[in-house]
């Protein structure tokens, strides 16, 4: 039997046994880099898992921000899940069009605004499609449901934060982003970025993490990835990326070896990169 966890991972089978229960919600939090040349709702209108609604992730988020979807208010998130009818006691499924790419981040959203009853669907719409299950076109339309009130918890860290940790020696800080943008080599796809990455910093591609069918590799593997990154898995880890998206792969996958003491750096290099006043490296560091 494929692996499930409701509160991590659910299967492809999983998720169509239990598709038409009321209290499960499934959202497509599909997002691309324009890099990418897709478009995510299009896409879901065109074709999406049945009752799924829309997470738009440039949308709901701190919309004040000049940095690119950060982590929304209590308040906001609570309103955004209240417009689609989802109370802290349905089970929330969270897929995305890549197979695993931006769902990890709204997993992480939810967990940060306290509500456990998270999975991501391991493999994603790809898989669901290749294993030849029932999609459709219709966006539902969800009665609002009560609002609620949502209790944010110490999951992310900020720039000041991360350069404590630099400082201190005793906190892992790995990032998720290709080798060739980790050392400088390529270039980032948003303008005005430096190259390189977070001095001491640990790179671990998020794609080493997942198998071809983009489902999520085993618990072991999962730890022997962050071990032959470097990473000392008895300290405290930070997570970064590009812009807190690719990142929350890697708090997923540490929640599957059942380390609790991580959290993610919601600027990423969106921020550190564009801030000419904090350190970088290349290369190997």
């Amino acid at each position: 039997m494929p692996y499930s966890d409701i509160k991590t991972l659910v299967s492809t089978q999983w998720l169509e046994t239990h598709t038409e229960d009321l209290n499960v919600k499934i959202l497509d939090a599909s997002w691309y880099l324009p890099s990418m040349q897709r478009l995510a709702y299009a896409e879901y209108g065109a074709s999406h898992i049945p009752g799924a609604m829309f997470f738009e992730i440039d949308k709901i988020c701190d919309e004040k921000s000049d940095l690119p979807h950060m982590a929304p208010t209590v308040d906001s998130f609570s309103a955004s899940l209240c417009a689609m009818g989802i109370s802290p006691s349905d089970q929330v499924v969270v897929y995305d069009g890549a197979g695993l790419l931006s769902a990890a981040r709204v997993w992480w959203l939810f967990k940060l605004m306290g509500l456990d009853n998270v999975a991501v669907l391991d493999g994603g719409l790809p898989k669901w499609v290749a294993e030849q299950r029932a999609t459709d076109n219709v966006s539902p339309q969800p009665e609002r449901g009560q609002l609620f009130t949502c209790h944010q918890q110490p999951l992310t860290k900020d720039a000041a934060q991360v350069s404590e940790a630099i400082e201190s020696k005793d906190i892992e800080i790995v990032d998720a982003r290709a080798p060739g943008r980790f050392l400088g080599i390529d270039p980032e796809p948003r303008k005005g970025l430096r190259s390189g990455h977070i001095p001491g910093s640990k790179n671990l591609f998020y794609k080493t993490l997942l198998h071809e069918d983009q489902t999520m590799k085993s618990p072991d593997d999962l730890r022997a990835a962050f071990i032959a990154a470097g990473v000392v898995l008895s300290r405290p880890v930070i997570t970064s990326c590009g812009s807190g998206i690719t990142a929350a792969i890697l708090n997923l996958a540490l929640t599957q070896i059942g380390k609790t003491d991580h959290f993610l750096y919601d600027g990423s290099w969106a921020e550190w990169g564009l801030n000419p006043t904090l350190p970088i490296e290349t290369g190997d560091a």
